[in-house]
This record gives structure tokens, sequence and C-alpha cells, in this order.
């Protein structure tokens, strides 16, 4: 489903984010990115939403090379490729149900269709019974489980998670790994970046672990480590 091929990401003046990486994601899988803050991690999931463009080597999505996709097409590519944020990134005094239904309005998506699509994925991370509630009042957890849900609303293939765990309690953690799970279950791809030790070693899934922009290791079933 997606390929990186010898990519290197240099930003400006001489700072090597990348060097020479190259890893395949299968339809289905679950990988966790882990690595020292600066390894490279958000580069890579900025380059798969074709949010930044490699230096040099190619990424292709569903044999589709990313050089070849212009203007619409990242739109598109975008909706099928969706992230998640440590921040959540929600309209806080919007409420549950708003913060989904206005983004699909903005793709224009008709009236049946979000209602539908909306009750679907609240369901999906039980926060169904909350959706008339503003955003601000949710708690940290919840807020992350409705920023994903906001993200399943386009129904995804791939799903991206930047360090989705980073503001939450242990308890509340756990909770959206198993959220990521089910929607793995369910046959979207997930690529997780994480410090969080016990949840990479508690998912026991494909880990590729990155020091200084360059992959280092790669297993499956994998445990984290750092270099």
């Amino acid at each position: 489903m997606l390929v990186f091929k010898i990519v290197s990401k240099i930003y400006q003046p001489d700072i090597k984010a990348l060097e020479k990486i190259s890893f395949e994601v299968k339809a289905g899988e679950f990988v966790i990115l882990v690595g020292r803050s600066g390894a490279g991690k958000s580069t890579i999931l900025k380059l798969i939403r074709k949010e930044e463009n490699p230096t040099e080597g190619h990424i292709f999505y569903k044999n589709l090379d990313y050089t070849k996709i212009r203007g619409n097409e990242i739109l598109k590519l975008r909706r099928k490729v969706v992230i998640v944020f440590q921040d959540f990134k929600l309209l806080n005094d919007r409420t549950v149900y708003d913060n989904i239904r206005l983004p699909l309005e903005a793709m224009r998506f008709n009236y049946r269709e979000i209602r539908k699509k909306i009750e679907e994925v609240l369901k999906s991370v039980d926060l169904w019974n909350h959706k008339d509630i503003l955003a601000k009042f949710l708690s940290g957890g919840e807020k992350q489980r409705l920023s994903i849900a906001r993200a399943l609303s386009t129904n995804p293939e791939i799903l991206l998670a930047d360090e989705p765990t980073g503001n939450l309690d242990p308890i509340s953690s756990f909770e959206i790994a198993e959220t990521l799970k089910n929607i793995n279950n369910q046959g979207v791809t997930i690529i997780l970046a994480t410090h969080h030790k016990d949840i990479v070693d508690y998912l026991n899934k494909r880990v590729i672990t990155i020091h200084q922009g360059r992959i280092v290791k790669d297993e499956n079933p994998g445990k984290y480590t750092l270099i």
C-alpha cells in the first residue's frame, strides 16, 4: 500500500531529517515508529500526507508516485490518509457533533451522508451520547477519541497518529491504544509515532526504530528500544 524508496529529507541549510530510508507498509498493517525526539518520525508522517516533499527518493501510495500527485489529487489523498495529533486540534467552542459536521460540510458531503457518518464514527469511539457537549468540556481521552472519530469520517485507508497519547494519563493512553487496535481490526492501516514504551510493548505490533534519520531496526512484532 505504501512504499518509501531510498527517501531523504534535508531542511535548509543542511539539516538531515531523513537519510536514505526504505520501507513498505501493507494494507491492514499496524506499524509503530519509535525513536528519540528529532529522529525523523514526524517528518515521515508529513511525507506520507504529502505535507512535505522528499529531497531525494520516491514515495508510492497504491503504486501512485507522489511526484505525480498535483492539486485536487493531494486533497483526495489526504481524505484517504488522515492524521490525529497530540494536541487534538478540535474546535473547542463547538459541539462534539459539529466538530465532525463542519469539516464534512466543507468537503460537500450531503446532509444524509453527514448524519449517518457522524452517528457511525461517534458510536465507534463511544461518544454518541456526548454529541451535544462542547468539545472544551471533554476529558483529554474523550478529546482524542473525538479527533479519531473526525479522522475516520472520510472513510480513510490509512490513519496516522502522531504522539496521540502524549497529553493523556496512563488509563486514557491505553484506551486510545485499544481504540486504534479496534480501528485496525476493521481494516484501516495504522501508522503510530510514539515515545510511549508501555503502549508499544503492549500493542505487540511491527516496530520501526529510527535514529538520526535512519532506520536502524524493523521488527514484527517488535519492542520499544532506543539507540
